[in-house]
């Protein structure tokens, strides 16, 4: 039997400030570091999940600059048996918005300093995003280790 396929998509999400560039990270409903992501719905392409996942979440209206990375994952859905998790990153600038996290989603958004965004991921991050925000830093020109 083939196993469902689920795609999600999602971005890290950056603007330039007066104060430099600063990298946006999501608190999730279990309390960890994350970036913005979901499920992608009929008729959409990755690019608009992500686009429209990152708005429904914290409120901000992004453009893709890039693609970053793909993580591909199996997990055990309750009815649908093992499914093939596939969830697509970009790097996005925010264009406009105003930042407001989702509630019935996660718990928090907040701007980062690309540094401390590094830090607060390896601190309290899920390990599979780790290589996805670091080549998303790689791509703005900030090497982290």
């Amino acid at each position: 039997m083939m196993a469902a396929k689920e795609i999600s998509a999602g971005g890290v999400v950056y603007r330039n400030t007066e104060e430099g560039l600063e990298i946006q990270l999501i608190v999730d409903r279990y309390a960890k570091i994350s970036l913005a992501k979901g499920k992608m719905e009929p008729g959409e392409t990755i690019e608009e999940t992500a686009l429209r996942e990152i708005q429904e979440e914290t409120g901000m209206i992004g453009k893709i600059i890039e693609p970053v990375d793909v993580i591909k994952y199996t997990y055990e859905h309750s009815s649908l048996g093992t499914v093939d998790k596939e969830v697509h990153y970009y790097l996005v600038e925010a264009l406009s918005g105003d930042l407001q996290p989702q509630v019935e989603e996660i718990k928090g958004v907040a701007w980062y300093k690309p540094l401390e965004a590094w830090e607060k991921q390896k601190q309290n991050g899920y390990d599979n995003n780790d290589k996805i925000l670091k080549q998303a830093l790689q791509k703005l020109g900030i090497e982290v280790k």
